[in-house]
């Protein structure tokens, strides 16, 4: 069984990834600082997202995964995976503020409102409700 879903979604949050590396490389490199954060909050706040990152997509691709494997996702677990990446990109970018703001809230929420409903599918799923 090819999961094309999961490998999509997981190419991309591999792509994401880097990104965020790579942001915080480029401050780390601008603000001549090698190790940890230097005391500079916009540094700080880039590693929190790059870190915040990795600490919710493992969770998420395994949900959609599991999911796929049972053949019950369908197109609409992909649009839910897109909606999470792209969530997280946005949480990112918000970060860059010192202020919470739009973008990093709306990240936030999509972010929960994603795992909440993969789980609850997933609860679903091994009761044989779904």
């Amino acid at each position: 069984m090819i999961l094309q879903t999961t490998l999509s979604l997981a190419a991309a949050a591999a792509i994401i990834n880097i990104w965020l590396a790579i942001r915080c490389g480029r401050l780390r490199a601008s603000e001549k600082v090698m190790h940890g954060d230097g005391g500079s909050a916009p540094l700080m706040r880039r590693m929190r997202a790059h870190s915040n990152f990795i600490e919710y997509t493992p969770i998420t691709l395994i949900l959609i995964a599991a999911i796929e494997m049972t053949e019950k996702g369908g197109q609409w677990l992909a649009i839910v995976g897109a909606l999470y990446m792209a969530a997280r990109v946005l949480h990112a970018l918000g970060m860059d503020s010192p202020e919470v703001g739009k973008l990093r809230m709306i990240g936030i929420l999509v972010t929960f409102l994603t795992l909440i409903g993969l789980s609850v599918v997933a609860v679903l799923i091994a009761l044989g409700r779904f």
